[in-house]
């Protein structure tokens, strides 16, 4: 069994030299010898079972070697066979292309003007609607912007009214922690308004 499996790498050898009428033979070749080892080492499995237990270890070390090794050379052949069907593939559309004549009404060399117009009026639509969202954007925090200097103009007013009629700490207090929540809120908006505009740039662009 290893003087077979010794013939079959030199066998492989072949492959490199192999002119392309005799390649496929040899591969063929190649594959019976491999194939037929196989049904072999199957057989030989089954007797290495049934050596005494002392013999048994050994017996199933040396089938399994000769099993790596066949398996190696099958994955060599294989390798191979792709590398030639790849090779042989390119040299067929190689051929191909150098072999076609082009004319001037040839559909494969025919630019699409109607589907270039088409795709070109889309994306002026989407840029012009995005200069119409990045506008309104632009409107919203502009009157968030005088929504602020009212509300701060409004809390000093109410500050001053408070001072002039007396009022207690306790609701000193309260006004400005409304003012102060109102600050907050104003400025949530305008973050919530930027991360909607950053979004809608993102996924429509």
């Amino acid at each position: 069994m290893p003087r077979r499996v010794h013939e079959i790498q030199s066998h492989m050898g072949r492959l490199e030299t192999a002119d392309k009428q005799s390649l496929h033979l040899v591969e063929n070749e190649i594959q019976a010898s491999i194939d037929q080892i196989f049904s072999h080492l199957e057989r030989l499995e089954i007797l290495s079972s049934k050596e005494p237990p002392n013999k048994r270890q050994n017996a199933k070390l040396r089938v399994d070697q000769l099993k790596y090794d066949v398996q190696h050379l099958q994955t060599a052949l294989r390798n191979f066979q792709h590398q030639r069907y790849t090779r042989e593939q390119q040299e067929r559309q190689r051929e191909e292309l150098l072999s076609r004549t082009f004319t001037t009404n040839d559909s494969d060399t025919t630019i699409p003007m109607d589907e270039s117009l088409q795709f070109n009026s889309s994306l002026q639509k989407i840029h012009h609607g995005m200069d119409d969202l990045i506008g309104g954007g632009h409107s919203i925090l502009e009157g968030l912007r005088a929504q602020r200097l009212t509300l701060k103009g409004t809390q000093k007013k109410i500050l001053d009214i408070a001072n002039m009629l007396g009022l207690s700490n306790t609701v000193m207090r309260l006004i400005e922690k409304r003012a102060f929540q109102d600050k907050y809120f104003m400025i949530g908006g305008m973050l919530l308004t930027c991360v909607v505009m950053f979004l809608v740039v993102q996924y429509l662009t």
